[in-house]
């Protein structure tokens, strides 16, 4: 950095600016340091610098899939971790603990100042034991676990359940289905416990014949689909713990011959990208991702800086209903294979 900064006239403190983007340089004195170093054939020793600062500038990401909604979440986390001056370095544990576990010990090995996790482990215990001996900063996204020390940033499950329902249920809606995720996963069941509270305020008795488990997948969403349309008559609504299974629900109601929201009106949850883009285009719980990932990142950076308070930080961001196509009031139900107008050529008139 010398010889760079002898090269271009400038100052050390300069050149290190310039080349780790930590204050504003003006772009005459950038291009300077820029060409001295390029002649010089420069290039920053990252693990010096690291072991000087103590810092390696990186954050660790795991998240449990590369769904919609997470793929969206890891954008937000990194745009907003890299203009802070960090990189991300993301791990996909893909549904598999195991997996998890792994990411963890080698994003640990590689000294990331903090970790921002969305966990697959179910078990609030086991993954304070595996947090247990790190020192480094964590915070948890979309978990809703008791754990010690740890930050925790998520949106407010039950009441974005409890919102959709309710919708329906205002709509005229009684007999609703409810797709969930795994019982023993936080989000799943804070949805599913929002759908049976908003029901109970109606005065209505949840029958276990309208709730299916999903997987938060697509697939998952047509077999639990498949299970309540087969479960019994009556169904005019269904309600999915996330908008790839509620996705899946439109493709097992379109492949039986039902309509949307004519023949069932289908509210999923997360509000992803594709949601405004289906037809019908589909009722939702908006879930503010942005919010999430930059507060996840904020926190986390002022507990690397040592400037949050003692005890974990708790961030609890509303949702929002947002109402669209695949909703409306229960209508009589055709038949599926035989529509009126088809009935109507069969028919001579006396």
């Amino acid at each position: 950095m010398k010889d760079v900064a002898r090269r271009a006239d400038v100052s050390v403190a300069t050149v290190s600016h310039v080349l780790n983007g930590s204050r504003y340089v003006s772009p005459l004195l950038t291009k300077r340091v820029r060409d001295a170093a390029g002649a010089l054939g420069y290039t920053p020793n990252g693990i010096a610098r690291s072991l000087r600062l103590r810092r390696t500038q990186t954050i660790g990401l795991i998240v449990p899939d590369v769904s919609p909604f997470f793929v969206e979440l890891a954008r937000v986390i990194e745009d907003h971790g890299f203009a802070a001056g960090y990189t991300t370095v993301l791990g996909n544990a893909d549904g598999h603990p195991d997996r998890e576990r792994r990411y963890l010990e080698t994003l640990l090995a590689k000294n990331v100042d903090g970790l921002i996790l969305a966990s697959t482990l179910h078990d609030a215990g086991e993954l304070a034991a595996l947090l247990d001996a790190v020192r480094t900063p964590v915070v948890v996204v979309d978990r809703e676990l008791k754990l010690p020390g740890v930050d925790l940033v998520l949106a407010d499950n039950e009441d974005g359940g409890h919102a959709a329902t309710r919708h329906l249920l205002e709509l005229g809606h009684t007999e609703i289905g409810c797709i969930t995720g795994a019982h023993d996963l936080p989000p799943s069941a804070g949805r599913a416990a929002g759908y049976r509270r908003a029901l109970a305020e109606a005065g209505i008795e949840a029958d276990g014949r309208w709730v299916a488990r999903g997987d938060f997948e697509y697939a998952g969403g047509r077999r639990a689909t498949a299970e309540l349309l087969d479960g019994g008559e009556g169904l005019t609504a269904i309600f999915a713990s996330n908008d790839l299974m509620a996705l899946g629900a439109l493709g097992e109601l379109a492949a039986r011959g039902l309509r949307v929201p004519d023949d069932v009106s289908v509210c999923g949850f997360d509000d992803v990208f594709p949601a405004a883009l289906v037809s019908p285009s589909l009722t939702t719980v908006h879930q503010p991702l942005h919010e999430i990932g930059r507060a996840a990142v904020d926190i986390l950076l002022a507990r690397i800086a040592g400037e949050m308070p003692e005890g974990p930080a708790r961030r609890l961001f509303p949702t929002e209903l947002v109402v669209r196509e695949s909703t409306a009031a229960p209508r009589f139900r055709e038949s599926p294979t035989i529509r009126p107008e088809e009935a109507s050529h069969d028919t001579q008139d006396p």
